[in-house]
Order: structure tokens, then sequence, then C-alpha cells
């Protein structure tokens, strides 16, 4: 289906991708939306019926949110966020680059651009960061067929119409109703003599974590926020509580596995090389390209040392390229799985040995694999058995050292307190490039030596 979704918006059309999109679930296309380009992304959300494109992006996470919104035409932009929760746009924008969260606030209607402002004004990570406005307020002289009729103006308007919450005239909490529990009652009865008057609250500047745990103790479909002087200003809903738990709990991870220093570290890192001033920027990128540049210099001698061989046979020239790319590709796949693997806490930097040593046994196999692949089609294709063997055991031994070059190398940087985003690559890939070239040489020069 991606196929085709994808042939369809190559080709532009958008009548037959709409047709296809109409009955899908947002589940599905939130797993197709994954595997698009993100000019591709952009176009399938354009085809999108308004309300389904803004329940597929609630569903996306925050990083994905961003990444859209930067394809997407003005018009979209402006609607998609003037109809996020309160609570959601804040999480959003909070994640924002300054400049960019200046332009998508001039976009918002005043009423929501004031609401962004004043949740934004809480302390971070405190009720009243996390909370969202939308909820229904009712007063305790409602009847119960008056209050129905409230819930049926402003449902479509509110995130939570499940729990209603009573107060009086200065806003001030007084108790809550279910809409069950309004549903049954006599159409005539008051709500100040149905409703619960021992309402669960807590303050604005209550802890996320606590007030997220305390939704889940107390099973609630929503948790009650007041000011200092009780009186309501906002909700906690359930699901927004165990999606804050979920991510305190990630946190609690980081630091258990002591990364959460190195979590801070590369998120600062990260906001000086996406939005440092230029001087800044190559402080950290230009050292690591000059140390590569003079280790890629070393890589030309040793070509140099081997000329003789080239010239005498040329064909061993052929398979160069070949050995120096496969092993860029196994380095860049073992740095990343170290990188990912430490980030969720699944390596520990004090126990590096262990799945230092797992990469290793990795990579010995795949260089093993792919080694005696690449030495019988040396084999068949030019019919020089001793090629073959030289092939194949550097395809083998440049492998199995690039492989551990990408669990070392961070793990290095990360122990020496040195960027290894910017370094890691760079470094790795030059050092590959002249063992590799050392390797396949000293090879070609024991097996086919006699042919010089």
């Amino acid at each position: 289906m991606e196929e085709l979704i994808g042939y369809y918006i190559r080709n532009k059309e958008f009548k037959k991708l709409q047709a296809m999109l109409q009955d899908l679930p947002k589940h599905e296309l939130k797993e197709i939306l994954l595997h698009l380009k993100i000019d591709e992304q952009g176009s399938l959300f354009e085809a999108l019926a308004e309300e389904k494109a803004l329940e597929l992006f609630k569903v996306l996470r925050i990083s994905q949110q961003k990444n859209l919104l930067s394809t997407l035409k003005p018009p979209m932009v402006q609607s998609i966020l003037n109809q996020l929760s309160p609570d959601d746009r804040v999480k959003l924008f909070d994640r924002l680059p300054e400049k960019q969260f200046k332009s998508f606030l001039s976009i918002l209607s005043a009423a929501n651009r004031e609401e962004t402002l004043k949740l934004q004004a809480y302390t971070p990570e405190t009720a009243g960061r996390i909370m969202t406005t939308e909820y229904v307020t009712l007063t305790g002289e409602l009847t119960q067929e008056e209050a129905l009729s409230k819930v049926s103006d402003e449902a479509r308007r509110k995130e939570n119409i499940h729990i209603l919450f009573v107060v009086d005239m200065q806003e001030k909490l007084q108790g809550f109703i279910t809409l069950g529990q309004l549903l049954t009652v006599n159409p005539k009865v008051l709500i100040q003599d149905v409703m619960s008057q021992q309402p669960f609250s807590v303050k604005t500047s209550d802890d996320q974590e606590q007030v997220a745990q305390k939704v889940k103790e107390l099973d609630l479909i929503a948790l009650a926020v007041t000011d200092d002087e009780e009186r309501l200003v906002g909700i906690l809903t359930f699901d927004d509580a165990m999606e804050i738990l979920e991510e305190e709990a990630t946190e609690d991870i980081l630091n258990q596995a002591g990364l959460s220093d190195l979590k801070d570290a590369e998120e600062d890192l990260s906001k000086l090389l996406i939005n440092g001033k230029l001087n800044k920027i190559l402080a950290v990128r230009l050292p690591f390209l000059l140390a590569t540049l003079l280790l890629s210099l070393l890589s030309g001698l040793v070509i140099e040392g081997f000329e003789q061989t080239l010239e005498s046979i040329a064909m061993v020239a052929i398979f160069i390229p070949l050995i120096m790319g496969m092993g860029g590709n196994i380095g860049t796949q073992s740095s990343t799985v170290f990188t990912r693997g430490l980030v969720l806490g699944h390596i520990n930097m004090e126990d590096f040995l262990t799945p230092f040593f797992k990469e290793l046994r990795v990579g010995l196999t795949i260089g093993a694999l792919l080694g005696s692949l690449a030495g019988l089609i040396a084999l068949l294709w030019l019919g020089l058995p001793m090629l073959g063997l030289a092939v194949g055991l550097a395809l083998f031994a440049t492998m199995t050292v690039s492989s551990m070059l990408g669990f070392l190398v961070p793990f290095i940087l990360i122990k020496l307190k040195v960027d290894q985003a910017a370094g890691s690559a760079p470094i790795i890939t030059t050092l590959k490039d002249l063992l590799a070239l050392l390797i396949y040489f000293t090879c070609v020069s024991v097996f086919l030596g006699h042919l010089m």
C-alpha cells in the first residue's frame, strides 16, 4: 500500500489518493506516514479530510509533528495549531526553536494565543504546565436538564466531558459529577443535591510526576487543578498522566544507567550544532575534520607504498571500493547500535566489554559470510584463486575491525567528554579506510606476491 500511495503522490494523482485514504483508520495512516519521505508525508496529509488530519497529527510524536509542520502549507498549519488542545499545543511549542515558536504563535487566534501563553507561564514539569483548560463546568443551581443542555452545547469544543466539575460564581471548586451519573438522575433535580462534594484536586505548582501518580492511584478519569485560591483553572486527564509517568520512567532508567548527564550534554550539543553561531559550530566540528584530513593523507601514503603492486596486478584496484565501502557500512551500523543502546539504557558504560564482545562476534560472523561470498565472486569473475582468497580474507578482517571501531570510537569519545555525534563518523570512516587499505594490500602481497 505504501508503494501505491507513494506512486499517487509522485504522479500528483490526488483524487485517487484521497479515495484510498478516506476509509483508512488513523493507526494505519500513522504506519504509512512513517514509511514516506518527509515531502511525501506533507502531500499525504494535505489529501486527508481536515478532521482526520487533526486526529492523525495528535497521535504522532512531537519530533514527527515538528517535521510535518515544516512541509505543510500555511493554511493547514494554522488550522491544525488552532485546533490542538491547549496542553498538546504547549507540549509542541516547548520543543520548538525560538524563531519558529514566535512564528506559530502569531498565527493562532487571539484566544488560543492567550491560552498558550498562560499555560507557558507556569513552571515546567508542574501540574499547571501540563493541564488542559478544555473541560465543562456546571454550577450547583442548575437542574439536570439545564446541565445536560450545557454539556451538549460545549461537548464538541472540550477535550473531556466524562467528568463535570461544579464551581461557584468565583470559579472555586465545589464538587463534581460524572456524565454517567448525570444521565441517571431526575431532570428537575439540582446538581448541588447529587454531586460529590469532596473532589480530588491538586495545585498548579505541584510536581507533574506526583500529580500523574495520584491520577493512577485513584483511578480517575480526570483530576482538577486549582490555583492558590482554590479556583478551578485546569484538569489533568488520565491519558496525559500515563504519558507523563512513561516519560518519567524513561528518565529514571537513564539515571540508573548513569546516562542522565550524557543525555543533558547531548541535548546541549544538539542545540549548539543546530541553532548556535557559526564560530561555535566550527569549534566543535572542524577539529575532527582536520584530524581526519591528516589521517586520510596516510591512506594516500599507503596506496603510494603499494604502487608497484597496483602496476603489476591492475585488477587488484577493482576491489578497493568494495572493501572500503563494506567496512564503512558495518562501522556505521555498529556505531548506531551502540549510540541507540546507550541512550535507551541497554548498554551500561561500566559494563562496556559485554556488549563490545557481542558486537565483535557479530562482526566476525558477518565478515566471514560476506568475505566468503566476495572471495568466491572474485574467483569466478577473474579466475585467480589467490586473488579470491586475498579479497575474502581482507573483507573479513576489515568488517571485523570496522565493527569494533563502531563501538570503541564513540565509547572513547564519551569517556573523554568529547562530542561523539560530531566525531564518531569521521574518525570511524577515516580509520576504517586506512586499515582497510593496509589489510587488503597486505593480503595481496602475501597471496599474489609471486605475480609482481
